[in-house]
């Protein structure tokens, strides 16, 4: 990119709705009511891979919004972004124990390593335009 970026970030819907959090957290009626009417507001995550791939061939991605398993992970590596976010099964662990969220870890990473097997993907960039994984919409 011309301006020297190094890489982008998209965060699809499908994970955390800002416009929720904001709902939730304000006492005022009309905010409340104006954060409602933004919570289906958003880009799929899927669909928000391929728009910035096809803008941004050249640079890394990272993708997050929805994000929850390691199924999830090779699926955005499919479409086309060099890496996944994800917070919510943390985020979820988190609030059990430490040793909860490296489980939730070692689960993620163990699903997307099997899912890698049953396709033949050595490694990470054979996911890439993988035929083997649904592309989701």
């Amino acid at each position: 990119m011309e301006a020297g970026v190094a890489g982008l970030d998209v965060a699809g819907s499908g994970g955390t709705s800002w416009g929720e959090v904001e709902r939730r957290r304000t006492r005022d009626g009309n905010r409340n009511n104006i954060a409602r009417s933004f919570s289906s507001w958003g880009i799929p995550t899927a669909e928000s891979i391929q728009m910035a791939r096809r803008g941004a061939a050249g640079i890394a991605l990272i993708a997050s919004g929805g994000i929850r398993s390691g199924i999830d992970v090779a699926k955005t590596i499919a479409l086309g972004a060099d890496a996944a976010g994800l917070a919510a099964p943390l985020l979820k662990a988190a609030n059990v124990s430490a040793e909860a969220v490296i489980e939730s870890m070692t689960e993620i990473i163990e699903s997307l390593r099997i899912t890698m097997f049953c396709i033949g993907a050595a490694d990470l960039s054979k996911l890439k335009d993988s035929p083997f994984l649904e592309k989701v919409r």
